[in-house]
C-alpha cells in the first residue's frame, strides 16, 4: 500500500516541481518593485523562450536518465508533451512585457491566474505519459530520476555537470 501511494504521489510531486521550475523562467522578468520605480529595463536582455528552455531540459534529462531502447517510445511521449506545453506557454506569454505595461492590477492578476490555470492543465496532461515512462524504469533509473528532480541536477545519476 505504501509503495502504491509513493508511485502516485511522487510523479505528481515531480510534475508540480517541474512546472514550478519552468514557471520561474517565465516570470523571471516580473519584478513589481522595479515596475514601481518607473525605470526602464535594458532592451539588451533577451528572454529565453519556454520552448528553448524545454529543449535544453529534454536534452539534459535524456542524457542523465540512461533511457533504454525499450523506453524510447515512452520517452518520446513525455518529451512531446513537454514541447507542446512549452509552445502553449510561449503563445500565452508572447508579448507579455508589452501587455503587462498596459494592464492594471486586476487585469494583471487575471492574466497571472490564466497562466496558473494553464500550468495546472499542462501538469494534468504531463502526468499520464510521465507516469508510464517512470513505471518502465529500473529501480536504479527511478533512484536517479528521483535525485535529479529533487535536486534539479541533471548530470549522470544526479551529479551536476560542469
Amino acid at each position: 500500500m505504501k509503495q502504491k501511494v509513493y508511485q502516485v504521489v511522487f510523479p505528481a510531486t515531480l510534475v508540480v516541481a517541474m512546472v514550478t521550475f519552468l514557471s520561474i523562467f517565465i516570470f523571471a522578468n516580473a519584478n513589481p518593485a522595479f515596475a514601481a520605480s518607473g525605470k526602464k529595463k535594458s532592451s539588451v536582455v533577451a528572454r529565453t523562450s519556454a520552448v528553448e528552455q524545454t529543449e535544453a531540459q529534454i536534452k539534459e534529462l535524456q542524457e542523465a536518465l540512461d533511457i533504454t531502447p525499450a523506453q524510447e517510445e515512452l520517452w518520446k511521449n513525455v518529451a512531446q508533451v513537454m514541447r507542446d506545453n512549452a509552445k502553449e506557454m510561449d503563445a500565452l506569454t508572447k508579448d507579455r512585457g508589452e501587455l503587462v505595461k498596459k494592464m492594471n492590477t486586476v487585469e494583471y492578476m487575471k492574466f497571472h491566474s490564466q497562466i496558473t490555470e494553464t500550468h495546472l492543465n499542462q501538469t494534468k496532461k504531463f502526468i499520464p505519459p510521465f507516469e508510464a515512462f517512470y513505471n518502465s524504469m529500473s529501480d536504479e533509473q527511478k533512484m536517479s530520476t528521483d535525485t535529479i528532480f529533487r535536486t534539479g541536477k541533471h548530470g549522470k545519476h544526479g551529479k551536476h555537470k560542469k
